[in-house]
């Protein structure tokens, strides 16, 4: 099919069709949504949600991709997932990530691995005419310097902290990009900020995994072991917690009903803020472990408070309610002592 022709096909949407009724007729057509990166914590958690809790649409099937499908840094390899699948909507989660020793080590691999794989997507998004892209930013790329509780709008204020800025660049272009895109091309690509996700399917491991999964998996020895539970730090830094299922949830409301290219920080709320102590001691609960908990102090905190603000959601999801951080973490818990022997660890 020439270009010409795919234009004829593809009409760009001008001011007498407006948005709404564009999106209307969208609706009514068969989507294919494919998830870039979803073998990983958050690709499981919408894959949960849109099939455990009947919340796939008709009209919509789904497709997750993990690195078996291809490698998404390589052009060709990208196109031929995208001539496979056919996607009409895509959420993209796919990315080189690392712990804060891997950041500092590799800044010129994390920075071009990652616009590299950002690059492809888009571009494969706007040649075959995606309707939607969801792209994953992260709340460790904000300004190093800042003033809190951070939100949007500050993204671009000032450089990210030095020891991820290969990383923080090139995830912050996501953003820049979904815009340029919008202006040059009419496309529909957002993206969106987590606060610290966890939940089942995610990374246990003690040494690089983040802080929820590492607890568990230790307080999971400690018990066996019968040792003490000992939590690195003096447990008094305070972090916004968001369950999986819930970022799931909300990032299929974002594909289905957010259409806006500034990004929207998907955050539980300020006052849900809760230390790692409370955190350790709510992990103990959970896993039923008697013992003695005990706090290293010799081992660094880390930045004390990192607040984001969620008022632009609850500008539009008022009553949202979110999974209780108790609750959340029995949940995931229960799911890896029962998947000990498979989970990522």
């Amino acid at each position: 099919v020439s270009q010409q022709q795919q234009q004829q096909q593809q009409p760009k949407m001008t001011s007498e069709e407006p948005a709404s009724k564009r999106r209307k007729e969208e609706e009514d057509e068969k989507s294919v949504v494919m998830v870039t990166g979803g073998s990983g914590l958050v690709g499981q958690a919408i894959k949960m949600f849109v099939e455990t809790e009947g919340n796939s649409k008709e009209n919509e099937s789904w497709v997750f991709l993990s690195s078996k499908d291809g490698d998404l840094r390589d052009r060709k390899a990208t196109e031929a997932i995208f001539e496979k699948y056919k996607p009409t909507h895509v959420i993209h989660l796919a990315a080189k990530v690392g712990g804060l020793f891997a950041n500092m080590a590799q800044k010129v691999e994390f920075y071009r691995e990652n616009v590299i794989i950002n690059d492809n997507i888009m571009e494969c998004c706007r040649i075959n005419k995606v309707k939607k892209l969801v792209s994953f930013l992260s709340t460790c790329i904000f300004p190093d310097k800042t003033k809190y509780p951070i939100d949007e709008t500050m993204l671009h204020d000032g450089p990210p902290h030095p020891s991820n800025e290969g990383y923080a660049y090139a995830k912050r272009l996501i953003d820049t990009l979904n815009r340029a895109y919008a202006e040059e091309y009419n496309c529909n690509f957002t993206s969106i900020i987590p606060t610290n996700i966890y939940g089942p399917h995610d990374n246990f491991s003690i040494q690089n995994g983040h802080v929820i999964p590492g607890l568990i998996h230790k307080c999971y020895n400690a018990k066996k072991d019968n040792t003490p539970f000992t939590v690195w730090g003096s447990g008094t830094p305070l972090r916004q917690f968001i369950y999986s299922l819930d970022l799931a949830k909300l990032t299929v409301w974002v594909m289905r009903d957010y259409h806006s290219p500034d990004p929207i920080t998907l955050s539980v709320d300020e006052a849900a803020e809760v230390s790692i102590k409370d955190v350790a001691l709510s992990v103990a609960k959970a896993m039923k472990f008697e013992g003695e908990v005990k706090f290293d102090t010799d081992k660094a905190d880390g930045q004390f408070k990192k607040t984001a603000c969620n008022k632009k959601l609850r500008g539009y999801l008022p009553d949202y309610k979110f999974t209780s951080i108790d609750e959340g973490i029995q949940k995931s818990v229960d799911w890896f002592v029962e998947n000990y022997e498979k989970a990522r660890k």
